[in-house]
């Protein structure tokens, strides 16, 4: 079977290191780089926890670094809270060897498109600005993608930074509104089935044991995100947000989906909300998931030897 080739938008950020490891870890997939966008920490040290991932898992892959903040509004304070100061909980700021693609973000995406027309789908999971400034460098690439596939949004549950908006989408809604404008083939993975997938202690114990390297630094990693999803959700877990965008690619009939146009606000108190309906292209939107399968997809994966 052909791999599933793949670049991901990435704000590295917790969950982003999940997900990227996800990526690494999975025969299906072939992940072809990392783009790295403002968000869970600014885009410089995205950036470097970006490359220094490709070291820990020993799976080389160009990185390159993208927006440093949003299209048209001023930047959001970090949720240090959330992923720690330095990105990876109370991991110590990495010191990754490699150095990113002298080329910017949008450019790299539209030329890797440009390179291997029709077999790359996109995964972003972050604030969406690289795709739109992408957008606006070549608009060929809405042709020649394979598929987008966006972690962000919430249309049918509350938001997770206001009661209305999902961080990513918040983070700059003018992008995203670009972004679910544009032609190309759009699955919206969001706050509908992410909070749906809980990670436990015992699920990153496991995978801590079968990647002992890679494994143990996302299992250490991890516990500052069970803190924060215990202070704030009363977890004894956490949210899969960004491994649940990519298993979508991999495991598609895992997910409920509803095709739907979908619009950004953004304006207001109610500034990246999204909103089911309206005039633009159909978006597929994940509105439910086998929540346990998605996790033994996660947890299988990653104990399957191809991390060290």
């Amino acid at each position: 079977m052909t791999p599933n080739r793949i670049i991901i938008d990435t704000d590295p950020g917790i969950d982003d290191a999940m997900a990227i490891l996800l990526a690494m870890a999975d025969p299906r997939i072939e992940l072809m780089g990392l783009t790295c966008i403002f968000g869970n920490v600014p885009v410089e040290r995205a950036t470097r926890n970006a490359l220094w991932l490709t070291e820990i898992a020993r799976h080389p892959c160009l990185v390159a670094q993208g927006a440093r903040h949003p299209l048209m509004r001023p930047p959001q304070d970090h949720p240090d809270f959330v992923h720690g100061v330095e990105g990876f909980g109370a991991e110590p700021a990495p010191a990754p060897r490699a150095t990113p693609d002298p080329r910017g973000a949008a450019r790299f995406l539209c030329e890797s498109v440009a390179e291997h027309p029709g077999e790359i789908t996109l995964i972003a999971v972050g604030p969406l600005t690289n795709l739109a400034e992408a957008l606006a460098h070549d608009p060929a690439i809405a042709r020649g993608v394979k598929g987008v596939i966006v972690m962000g949004g919430a249309l049918r549950v509350p938001g997770n930074v206001t009661s209305h908006a999902e961080a990513n989408i918040w983070q700059d809604p003018e992008a995203a509104a670009a972004v679910f404008a544009a032609d190309w083939p759009v699955t919206l993975v969001g706050l509908d089935v992410t909070e749906a997938v809980h990670g436990t202690a015992a699920d990153f114990a496991a995978i801590a044991r079968a990647a002992p390297e890679a494994g143990g630094f996302l299992d250490r990693a991890v516990q500052f995100y069970f803190a924060f999803h215990r202070d704030a959700h009363g977890l004894d877990g956490c949210h899969m947000h960004d491994p649940t965008a990519v298993i979508a690619l991999t495991d598609p009939g895992l997910f409920t989906i509803h095709e739907t146009p979908v619009r950004v606000i953004t304006e207001g108190a109610e500034a990246g909300r999204t909103v089911e309906g309206g005039t633009g292209p159909r978006l597929r939107a994940c509105l439910g998931v086998d929540a346990a399968a998605v996790m033994e997809v996660y947890r299988s994966t990653l104990s399957n030897g191809r991390l060290p």
